[in-house]
């Protein structure tokens, strides 16, 4: 059986050396320094380098940050906003809930790649989502009850969720949201924001596979983002791209699992029948300008396939992709060698 790896092993950021030094040369030239650290938020890894403006309180601020979007987005925190709008508790009027900013934005967002990608990718798969569990022990590890799984898939429709400006409402009381597929793009994106507004100018954000590049390196040379190769040792890359404020986003079926009776389900679902996608594709990885963007895509793309994957990629202005199927060949979107420098290893 092919080894799997985790959802951190699909991006390898090639760094010459790892240092918190911020030392700067008297020639005002960047010495190389850089000052970076890792939590675990978000239910993943979450690394954060600063190259240019190396101030310590800069980082942990940005911590603070991504741990206050995880009380808003997060669907299994009891605490937070989204797990409230599910239980139907934040209050309402005139038979609509109204939500906080942020999370009117991530519904928004979410809601136009459900209707781009006709369904494929769904906001409203929580309803089954919810009954896959992909981080229980070894021993406990089970397929969803398929009475339940029948039922949950009778109030998925992206069609039954509405927004207008703060405030949501439903069609179908028991019709829920997962917005996990698009969430870390979206506080990738704020957190580049928060970035930029405190003078930093070159970082790199990575929310455990999302890995957003903040500018370019001080010496105006580019990141070098390295895709990890499907089934592989985490530092083995298939292709290495060099990269100047972009994001770089992956969908892959070796993210999340659970392996029952000796067959692997990945956490990529089919909401049209509750049950991972099976289309040959190993991965899909999406450069574009904004992780949000990235995030949508990379799971939208997947859910199509290689064939309409593609075409939905070629169709759009500013964002590339490369498609990994099962026999490991790669597979770039119409645009993706002449925009972005890539080597294959």
């Amino acid at each position: 059986m092919k080894k799997l790896v985790s959802a951190l092993c699909i991006f390898t950021i090639l760094l010459s050396s790892l240092t918190g030094c911020s030392k700067k040369q008297e020639s005002g030239a960047w010495d190389g320094s850089y000052i970076t650290d890792s939590r675990f938020l978000l239910n993943t890894v979450v690394a954060l380098t600063i190259y240019d403006k190396q101030d310590p309180v800069i980082l942990e601020e940005a911590f603070k940050e991504c741990a206050n979007y995880e009380t808003i987005f997060s669907r299994t925190l009891p605490t937070s906003e989204l797990y409230k709008l599910n239980a139907r508790t934040l209050p309402m009027k005139d038979g609509k809930y109204e939500v906080s900013d942020d999370l009117a934005a991530l519904i928004e967002k979410a809601i136009y790649y459900s209707k781009l990608s006709n369904g494929a990718f769904d906001l409203t798969v929580a309803p089954v989502s919810s009954l896959w569990d992909f981080t229980s022990a070894e021993q406990d590890k089970a397929l969803p009850d398929n009475t339940a799984l029948k039922e949950g898939l009778k109030h998925i429709n992206y069609n039954k969720v509405h927004i207008e400006g703060n405030n949501v409402w439903f069609d179908d009381d028991h019709t829920t949201l997962d917005l996990g597929a698009i969430a870390k793009g979206y506080i990738a994106d704020r957190l580049k924001d928060f970035f930029l507004e405190k003078g930093v100018k070159s970082a790199m954000i990575n929310l455990g596979g999302n890995v957003l590049c903040v500018g370019q390196k001080p010496d105006g040379a580019a990141f070098k983002v390295g895709v990890q190769k499907p089934f592989a040792d985490r530092n083995e890359t298939c292709a290495i791209m060099d990269l100047k404020d972009k994001s770089v986003v992956s969908s892959g079926i070796y993210e999340r699992y659970i392996t029952v009776d000796g067959k692997n389900y990945h956490h990529i679902l089919n909401p049209k029948t509750g049950y991972p996608y099976d289309n040959n594709l190993v991965a899909v990885t999406i450069i574009s300008n904004e992780s949000v963007d990235g995030d949508g895509l990379s799971t939208s793309s997947f859910a199509l396939g290689l064939e309409k994957g593609l075409e939905l990629i070629d169709s759009l202005e500013d964002v590339e992709a490369v498609f990994i199927t099962d026999d490991y060949n790669l597979h770039y979107s119409k645009g993706f060698k002449e925009t972005i420098k890539i080597t294959e290893q």
